[in-house]
């Protein structure tokens, strides 16, 4: 019977918006002062769920809420919701790298961690010397690091740059470094955050490998962090889905992808309407998909209306890009005003815009389908407002179309098929 590895109790982390610190003196005098009394902690009766978009009545958020679950020896446990539900900071938490505001964990093991490109690397020590720093934080012996360290550079495919500071190295050379480290040197628990999708197609098969090896060869544990549902149901063998710092299911990993993909099926709309949607830059005021019809079908043209609200001033051109998303949260195209040489956003209008972006024969195939909103200026790379997952839509395909099988992939192409002789 496999061992209990790693025991999660009732974990809760809450932030308080606006300092870097969650408390000041006051707060800890506060808390003391009820704790003394034999009365609950005044800070955890309040705050506001952690959703980024909309204005809450409250400084306090909770990214994490009652967070209960159990981790058995060899278990590879995929963690899966949408940017915000908590996944990263639960990681985190796991990894020692913040404490919870409530809860405890209790772990038979030692923990690597692949968190962040880069996490736990000096970036003025060369790779060999960052590779023997993170042994050494594991808690392992200048021996027992020399032991692995062929089979850590050959893995990175870093050789010829070992000896250079890893300041130097691209962000694909670093996170093939650190996931090296980490699964080289035989932690009993690996934590892998989304950092994968910055290697390259072949890494990313490599790690993915090199994860089932340790799982299932060397009967270790993996706790797994992805927006690729198909990575997540053929490497996990339980699944937790998280929304809103809450457990919503917890499963085998087919069934947390079914239900995640399910939970948005129900919240699709081809029009939502916001009330302070959005910062102190612009304001979504609603998103329409084909609004002139009920369905969306795969033959359609796709159109998106967006009705907003700049509220700073500036001299600059002012873009409105879109990017969707399948139900895998794989991107499926980019699109925007940024590919118009006039921009039909009016960058000195402080009322109410409305713009459209129509996407002619998109053949879409069917499934749910989400769209990611930015707000940039002069087409600047960090964005004035970002919203993921603003609307989520569902394309159909209709009832009297005549092929035999569904066809896969991103696309429904028109098919035609015929006999030649």
């Amino acid at each position: 019977m496999a061992r209990t590895i790693l025991k999660v109790e009732n974990i809760s982390k809450q932030y308080r918006l606006g300092l870097i610190g969650a408390d000041t003196l006051s707060d800890d005098l506060k808390r003391w002062w009820y704790k003394i009394r034999g009365k609950q902690d005044p800070f955890l009766t309040i705050g506001d769920i952690n959703e980024r978009h909309v204005k809450g009545d409250s400084d306090y958020i909770w990214a994490l809420r009652d967070i209960n679950f159990d981790v058995q020896e060899g278990d590879v446990l995929g963690i899966i919701g949408k940017n915000g539900a908590g996944k990263s900071t639960l990681l985190k938490i796991l990894s020692r790298v913040t404490s919870p505001t409530t809860g405890e964990i209790k772990t038979n093991g030692r923990i690597a961690s692949l968190l962040e490109v880069g996490t736990g690397f000096h970036p003025e020590l060369t790779g060999m010397e960052n590779i023997f720093l993170n042994g050494a934080i594991l808690g392992m012996t200048k021996k027992e690091i020399k032991s692995k360290i062929d089979e850590i550079v050959s893995f990175s495919g870093c050789e010829r740059y070992i000896e250079t500071p890893v300041k130097r190295y691209s962000s694909g050379m670093r996170v093939r470094l650190a996931f090296a480290v980490a699964a080289h040197l035989e932690p009993d628990i690996l934590i892998v955050d989304e950092v994968l999708a910055v290697g390259d197609a072949e890494f990313q098969k490599k790690a993915i490998g090199k994860m089932q090896d340790i799982s299932q060869g060397e009967g270790r544990t993996v706790l797994f962090v992805s927006h690729n549902m198909s990575s997540v149901e053929s490497l996990c063998t339980r699944g937790i889905v998280l929304e809103h710092g809450k457990i919503s299911y917890e499963g085998t990993a087919k069934g947390a992808v079914g239900h995640y993909i399910t939970n948005r099926k129900m919240q699709t709309a081809n029009y939502l309407a916001f009330e302070n949607k959005g910062n102190e830059y612009a304001q979504i005021n609603s998103i329409a998909v084909n609004p002139a019809s009920d369905n969306i079908y795969s033959e359609d043209d796709l159109e998106i209306e967006i009705d907003f609200t700049l509220l700073q001033n500036t001299n600059r051109r002012i873009d409105i890009s879109t990017a969707i998303y399948n139900e895998s949260d794989q991107l499926i195209t980019n699109i925007g005003t940024g590919y118009s040489k006039i921009s039909p956003v009016d960058s000195n209008k402080r009322e109410p815009q409305k713009i459209a972006i129509r996407i002619l024969n998109p053949n879409l195939n069917e499934g749910v389908y989400s769209i990611m909103l930015r707000v940039v200026e002069d087409m600047a790379s960090a964005p004035k407002l970002r919203l993921d997952d603003l609307i989520l839509f569902h394309v159909k395909r209709k009832a009297d179309d005549e092929l035999y099988l569904n066809v896969k992939g991103f696309i429904s192409p028109q098919i035609e098929v015929k006999k030649l002789k």
